[in-house]
């Protein structure tokens, strides 16, 4: 099985940007489809992008309606990571971001129930 560390997050301005990192361990990351999430505090987890895994016949990445044009999903199977480029960032985009995984996924995967491999997060605040 698959085991992902998520790095990259800290502390920036609104209207700056970060680039998170979800490093793969045991397993190619490129034979999962991937998955970004976010959870604020008191709030329940949001799904924020995905990207299929690298043998689908159709590559595919998706968003969530709150970030698309801002974040960017990409795939470095070189390197057996996944990215997060967050891009004009607000303070609605404070959380803690984790990376999911789910084998061999080929089409869009949007609900946490749905992804069997988790990171254990990292923390994104946003100062307005």
């Amino acid at each position: 099985q698959v085991q992902l560390v998520e790095s990259g997050g800290g502390s920036v301005p609104a209207g700056g940007s970060l680039k998170l990192s979800c490093a793969a361990s045991g397993r190619s990351i490129g034979n999962y489809g991937t998955g970004w999430f976010r959870q604020a505090p008191g709030k329940e987890r949001e799904f924020v992008a995905f990207i299929n895994w690298s043998g689908a016949p159709d590559p595919t990445t998706y968003y969530g309606n709150n970030v698309r044009g801002r974040f960017t999903i990409s795939r470095d199977n070189a390197k057996n990571t996944v990215y997060l480029q967050m891009n004009r960032l607000k303070a609605d985009d404070t959380a803690v971001y984790y990376c999911a995984a789910v084998e061999y996924a080929e089409y869009v995967r949007v609900g946490a129930g749905e992804f069997d491999y988790w990171g254990q997060g990292t923390q994104v605040i946003v100062s307005s």
